[in-house]
Parts: structure tokens; C-alpha cells; sequence
């Protein structure tokens, strides 16, 4: 290797999907996820390489302040003294466009020409010598996840060098003051009107042509550097279309999620859990948590009911977090890691755009909803990768009010197991009718404007054994770090209400809403405020007083639908500011007890009529109201999209 230059910052580019977090880990031995559709990476992450620093940007396709992605990964590129960037054998054509545009700015360029292995197996020969004279900057090339030609990189960093600027660039950059920096004079003749203001300069209006003989250069550069070979992948390209064609692509759909609730739901949720939480936490680690705090205080004292009593800080927290949270959260991030890495994901977007468009979303905001099945307040971040603040606002309210996180999924996966087929039918039902209609209602009422999709389709692709138990494994132990405190907290607030009285006090003030409208016990308050913790802590509350089998349906209903955690609140309020925070807050409670409070008073109304059953006619009632609601969605005109 070169002799180091330290002080130096290396910044990694590329297009979403590229691999630029493996290589930023490769570099820095710094763990990041690593997935396999668009819109992983929308933080900026920074590490060292040597004496070096080495800054990840999110994926992008250009720097010309289109969206937040590229206004970031502008401001970084512009700081940066050497540029990394990764692009993608396969799709070259497309990739390339970026890589002239870092060359235009004059800062030095290394290549990176990832996933050449699968660029071979899908018949493509990159002539890497031709597209690095053509270029005029060092290429190397890599299959980053399987560390081919990643000792090659670290070597090759220090060779990055100017490349060839297009002509059409060259010949403008002497129409600016020589005391603006070369990379920002190229922004500011693409038309970049923040660059511009920078310098008090009038922002040229050269962005069509300078693009248009890019995109010339680029399919220049690829016709004379790669050829084919004929030795296609017809398989995974034909198993790729299937599943974005509904009627391939449904029944593929169906049968996936089918798979992930036998996996999740009743491996995980029963077998595992049952032995996690039952045996190892109730039957070992309770009884000597007890044993050993009777040595320091009267279990039946204040201070002993705090620490390993019914809520117990020592107790309560441990065991819900090792023995029930842990292997449910664990079993998701597997699935969903599984999912990322196969390239399943952005598939599934387009799969689902038509149907998505009744929300006034499109197809990528399938991706914070999924993401929302594992943690909410991730998913609520990710919103920012949808195109309007509209979009956004409907995704927001859609995942606080309809979407559980991976935790409290596999504790009410749990119950509802224990209740049998048909209520889990009905609570099914119950969720997709709010889910639905609050999508359909949105739409009409939120103004705006919505986009439509554009997304990109990596190649199908089997997941890296190593990647998928890193990311899982990554994953659910932050969780874990995080949920902790809070959990602690919450039960050492619930504690501390109990052994005051304030809890019953609670209690018996929230009767009318409890008890009269929801028919629950009166305990219940004690799992809704819980759940303002975490929604999860709610949901695992309800176990610790008896219940009949129509309660625990109404409880779930309730809980299901109430206030999404404390980290996720916080997301909102940061979002969308206090007052339309609180609004989406405060909202999101009131129609979580209407719902809950509507399904127990209809399935009393049932339960009074002869010869019915009350599940059978709460279901009628439900796809009655499913029929109405779609048919608003096609009679009546759609809000502007």
C-alpha cells in the first residue's frame, strides 16, 4: 500500500444498492446494515481508515439537489478530498451517469466496480482497462460481500486521480470567478441555485445540455467497454418477473407471508418463547430473584414489591425482555433480514403500487410499512424516502395508528394463538378494515399532491449467510440496549403507582372508558399506560389479569391500534413539530378506544340476539363496512395525485 496520507476524507458515492456499506465495513470495521433494496442508507455514517476519514452517503443517483438524499451527499462530495465510487456491474448504463458526474467536478475518483460476479453470471465481459482509460481514473474490480478484490481497493485508494472531464464542462468553467472551488463550479453551471447563493453568483441554465452529453458519453463508454457473452440467468430473471405480475406475484406474496407467521408466529411465538419465558424466566430466574432480594428486604414491603413484585423492576423487566421480546424480535430481523438481502423487497413495491395508490401512496411506501413490523420509529424515519410531504404525512398516521412493531406483532401472534383460528380471523379483519379505511380517508381529505413510483429492481439474489445473522443479530441486541431503560423505567413507575394506590386510583377514574365502553377489567388502564412506554410493555401487560376470550379480542383491538411507543412519539414530534405531533398523537389515541370501544359493543348487540354467533356477525359487519369504504375509494373523485 501506499504510504498513508492522513487527513484526508474518503468519501464513498454510488446509487442506492450498490454495496457501498459493505465496502464502508470492509474499510472501517465498522458495522452498518446491509440491504438489498432502496433506501437503506439515509443517515450519513462515518469511520476511519487508517489515519483517514471515511464518510458512507446515502444512496443517490446524482448531486444536483433533487431530493434530501442527494442535497446531503452534494454537501459531502463538495468537502471531499478523494471520491470512492461504487457502482454496479450489471447496471452500468445507469450507474456510470454518477461517475462522470464526480469526475466533472474535478475532484480525484477511484471506481469501484462492484457485484462483478454476478455481473458474469448474467453473460456481461467488463473490459476493466478500456473503462479505465476511457475514464481516466483507476477501476477496480470487486464482489464486496464475498471480499473478492477488496484487498485490491484498500491498495488502490490512494492511486484516485482526476479523470477525464467532459468537454461540454471544460469549456464552461472559465465563465466563473476563478475563486469559486472547481466542484462548485460545475453545480452552479448544472443550474444548483443553494451553490449559486453561496457565492452571490446567477446559477446557469446548462443542466439539459451538460446531462444530455453525459447520457451520450455514458452509453459511449458502455458499448465500447462491455460486451455479452450469452450466459444469461434466465431463471432469476423469469422468477423476478413472476413476482412483480399480480397473478404470479400475489400467490407468491400470499405464500411468503403465510411462511413468515409459521416461522414467527408459531415456531418463535410458541415454541421458543413458551421456553424462554415459561421455563427459563418463571421457573428459574424468578423464584432465585426473589430468594436473593428476601436477603436484603421483606419481599412484602414496599421496596420488595418494587423490585420483584407484580411489576417488578428485577422481574418484570428481565423477563419480558430475555424471555419474551428477545427471540420474537431475534425471529423477525431474521425474516426481515432474509427478505432485504434476496432483493424481495422493491418487488413487492411494485407488486403493491396499484393498490397503494387508494392511499394515496405509491409502491415504495411499502418499505416503511414493512420496516414498520419491525420497528415503528425506524419506519417513521424511513418516510422520508417517499416524494411529498403529503405522502408523508398519510404514511406517518398510517404507521402510528394500524402498523405493530415486531414485538408486540409476536406477543398479540402469542394470545391470539391461544384464542384459535376464528378470532384471529376477526382481529385480522378488524385491523385491515381501520388500516384500509383510514387509507381511503386520507386520500380524500389530506391535501397535497402525490408522486408516482420510481424504484429500482436489483437482481434476485440468495442472502449471505453471514450478512443476514450480522444484520439480525445487529439488530435485535440495540433493541434490546434500548427497550432496557425504558422498560425499567416503566416498571419502576408502575411500581410505584401500585404500591402508593395511585394506580388504583388511575384505575377506577378510567372505568367509564375501560370497563363501560370497552367492557375490560378495570387492570386494563395499567396495560394502556404502559403501552405509552412501550407498545409491546402494554401488550405483555395484559397477561397479568384474567380475561374471557371476546375481552382479550377487544383488548388487542384496543392496544393494537394505541399510541405507538415513546421513541416513535418523539420521531413525530421531531417530523412534523409539536402541534401537528400532539394532533396525530392525541388523534391516534381517540380512534384506538372508538374502535375497541364499537367492536365490544357490537359483539354485546350479538351476543343478545338468538341463535347467532357473535364473531359470525361481527365479520359481516366488518367486510359490509370494507365494501362501503372501497366503494367511496372508486365512486368518488380521487384527491389530487
Amino acid at each position: 500500500m501506499n504510504e498513508l496520507s492522513p487527513g484526508k476524507n474518503i468519501v464513498l458515492v454510488g446509487n442506492p444498492n450498490v454495496g457501498k456499506s459493505v465496502v464502508f465495513n470492509y474499510l472501517t470495521g465498522r458495522y452498518v446494515d446491509v440491504a438489498n433494496f432502496p433506501g437503506t442508507t439515509t443517515n450519513v455514517i462515518c469511520g476511519r481508515f487508517g489515519c483517514d476519514a471515511v464518510t458512507d452517503t446515502p444512496g443517490i443517483y446524482g448531486i444536483s439537489s433533487f431530493n434530501e438524499e442527494e442535497k446531503i451527499a452534494r454537501d459531502i462530495v463538495l468537502h471531499g478530498d478523494i471520491l470512492v465510487n461504487i457502482v454496479d456491474a450489471v447496471h452500468l448504463e445507469r450507474d456510470l451517469f454518477l461517475t462522470q458526474q464526480l469526475i466533472d467536478t474535478g475532484i480525484p475518483v477511484l471506481v469501484v466496480l462492484n457485484m462483478i460476479d454476478e455481473a458474469e453470471q448474467h453473460g456481461l465481459k467488463v473490459d476493466i482497462k478500456v473503462l479505465q482509460e476511457l475514464l481516466g481514473v483507476p477501476v477496480i474490480a470487486t464482489s464486496a460481500v464475498s471480499g473478492r478484490g477488496m484487498p485490491q481497493l484498500k491498495e488502490a485508494i490512494y492511486q484516485a486521480r482526476v479523470g477525464r472531464v467532459l468537454p461540454q464542462v471544460q469549456e464552461k468553467i472559465g465563465e466563473l470567478p476563478d475563486q469559486v472551488p472547481r466542484p462548485d463550479k460545475l453545480l452552479i453551471l448544472e443550474g444548483d441555485q443553494y451553490v449559486a447563493g453561496k457565492y452571490k453568483l446567477i446559477a446557469r441554465n446548462y443542466r439539459d445540455e451538460i446531462y444530455g452529453a453525459r447520457r451520450r458519453w455514458v452509453n459511449e463508454l458502455v458499448a465500447m467497454s462491455v460486451r455479452e457473452t450469452g450466459r444469461g440467468q434466465a431463471l432469476g430473471a423469469a422468477l423476478g418477473r413472476w413476482m412483480i405480475q399480480p397473478v404470479t406475484g400475489i400467490p407468491l406474496l400470499i405464500f411468503t407471508l403465510w411462511a413468515i407467521y409459521q416461522l414467527v408466529g408459531v415456531f418463535v411465538a410458541q415454541t421458543v418463547v413458551g421456553f424462554t419465558e415459561e421455563t427459563i424466566m418463571v421457573q428459574y430466574f424468578q423464584p432465585l430473584a426473589r430468594y436473593l432480594a428476601g436477603h436484603l428486604v421483606a419481599p412484602e414491603s414496599a421496596v420488595g414489591k418494587i423490585l420483584v413484585g407484580q411489576f417488578g423492576v428485577v422481574t418484570m423487566t428481565v423477563t419480558y425482555l430475555l424471555g419474551l421480546l428477545f427471540p420474537l424480535v431475534l425471529g423477525f430481523n431474521l425474516v426481515l433480514a432474509v427478505l432485504e438481502d434476496t432483493g424481495y423487497l422493491p418487488r413487492i413495491a411494485t407488486l403493491l403500487d396499484r393498490m397503494l395508490m387508494v392511499f394515496g401512496l405509491n409502491g415504495q411506501a411499502v418499505i416503511p410499512l414493512v420496516l414498520g413490523f419491525g420497528c415503528v420509529t425506524m419506519a417513521l424515519m424511513s418516510t422520508r424516502l417517499l416524494g411529498s410531504v403529503r405522502e408523508r404525512r398519510i404514511a406517518t398516521i398510517i404507521l402510528a395508528l394500524t402498523v405493530p412493531c415486531s414485538a408486540q406483532l409476536a406477543i398479540i401472534a402469542t394470545m391470539l394463538a391461544g384464542l384459535g383460528p376464528g378470532y384471529a380471523v376477526i382481529y385480522g379483519l378488524i385491523i385491515l378494515s381501520v388500516f384500509i379505511s383510514g387509507g381511503v380517508l386520507l386520500d380524500k381529505f389530506v391535501p397535497g399532491k402525490s408522486s408516482s413510483l420510481w424504484i429500482d429492481l436489483p437482481p434476485l439474489r440468495l442472502p449471505r449467510l453471514q450478512n443476514v445473522l450480522q444484520k439480525s443479530w445487529h439488530k435485535s441486541k440495540e433493541f434490546i440496549l434500548e427497550a432496557t431503560p425504558l422498560f425499567a423505567l416503566g416498571a419502576l413507575a408502575l411500581g410505584l403507582l401500585d404500591v402508593s394506590g395511585a394506580l388504583e386510583a388511575i384505575e377506577n377514574a378510567l372505568i367509564p372508558l375501560t370497563v363501560n365502553w370497552l367492557g375490560l377489567p378495570k387492570e386494563a388502564a395499567s396495560g394502556f399506560i404502559m403501552g405509552v412506554i412501550r407498545r409491546e410493555f402494554g401488550t405483555a401487560g395484559l397477561f397479568s389479569f384474567p380475561m374471557s376470550d371476546l375481552q382479550k379480542l377487544v383488548a388487542l383491538t384496543t392496544i393494537t391500534l394505541f399510541v405507538p411507543c415513546v421513541a416513535s412519539a418523539m420521531v413525530i414530534f421531531k417530523e412534523w413539530g409539536w402541534r401537528e405531533g400532539s394532533f396525530i398523537w392525541l388523534g391516534v389515541i381517540f380512534m384506538a378506544f372508538l374502535v375497541g370501544g364499537t367492536v365490544n359493543q357490537l359483539l354485546h348487540l350479538f351476543i343478545s340476539i338468538p341463535h347467532t354467533s357473535p364473531l359470525t356477525m361481527l365479520a359481516g359487519v366488518i367486510i359490509l363496512w370494507l365494501v362501503l369504504i372501497l366503494g367511496l375509494s372508486w365512486l368518488k373523485p380521487a384527491h389530487d395525485k
